[in-house]
């Protein structure tokens, strides 16, 4: 397998999947607090952190072959923004293994983008086309990341975003084969996590998930932005637990 993975810990399984603006030192607060009682497993998306890009892969199928490999069950999945909606893939087609999911700012399948969103993805696809990383790194850094946040957040998120251009950048197109989200048959109760100061489409794709999950937890965050568990690492174990 060429993810790259980390087990640490004894304990019920947690499965932490970062966002994808980030890779898994996003968690490193929370591993470091967790491990005492868990069996904590974090791993690197392809083309983020460790994990090389290949021209064909499964996110979804990333995780679950993760989740085979150790051993995991009755596991708390959680998943910021695109590690979300990856772990909603996944939790669709293998209800069984989850006891609980706690989804952060994720999207889900259904929900249309905001207009403000869309205008972001088209000022980062720009820069990245006139080869400005640092421009769209930065652009990053200014748009995802919460007014909470101290300056060790806002430069952690400049370096994992930045690290994560270059290798996809570098990796030229690829294929992501993503599997159908179906709300109705996460039976593990689910917490859905939102900012205030985040975009549209992750509170209306929460309230989307809202209505169809059959168990459901909703919770506004109102001084969060998109990344919350990084803006108030110290109040993250209460968002989880």
């Amino acid at each position: 397998m060429t993810i790259s993975y980390v087990v640490c810990g004894d304990g019920p399984d947690v499965l932490l999947v970062h966002a994808g603006v980030a890779d898994s030192r996003m968690w490193a607060q929370q591993v470091a607090e967790l491990q005492g009682s868990h069996r904590v497993i974090t791993l690197d998306l392809r083309g983020y952190g460790e994990t090389p890009l290949v021209p064909q892969y499964s996110a979804a199928g990333d995780v679950l072959e993760v989740l085979e490999e150790v051993g995991a069950r009755d596991v708390v999945g959680v998943g910021a923004s695109f590690g979300g909606y990856v772990v909603q893939q996944v939790a669709s087609r293998r209800p069984e293994l989850f006891s609980r999911l706690v989804l952060i700012c994720a999207p889900t399948d259904n929900v249309e983008p905001d207009e403000k969103l869309r205008a972001l993805w088209t000022e980062e696809e720009a820069l990245l086309e006139a080869g400005d990383v640092d421009g769209a790194t930065e652009l990053t850094v200014r748009h995802w990341i919460g007014p909470d946040a101290d300056d060790e957040a806002r430069e952690l998120l400049r370096v994992m975003q930045k690290h994560a251009y270059e290798v996809q950048l570098a990796a030229g197109d690829v294929d992501n084969e993503e599997w159908p989200v179906e709300p109705e048959k996460i039976s593990a109760p689910v917490r859905l996590i939102t900012g205030a100061h985040d975009y549209a489409f992750f509170t209306d794709s929460a309230d989307y998930l809202a209505e169809r999950l059959p168990s459901a937890e909703r919770i506004e965050l109102p001084w969060a932005g998109h990344l919350p568990t990084l803006e108030r690492p110290a109040e993250a174990l209460k968002l989880l637990s």
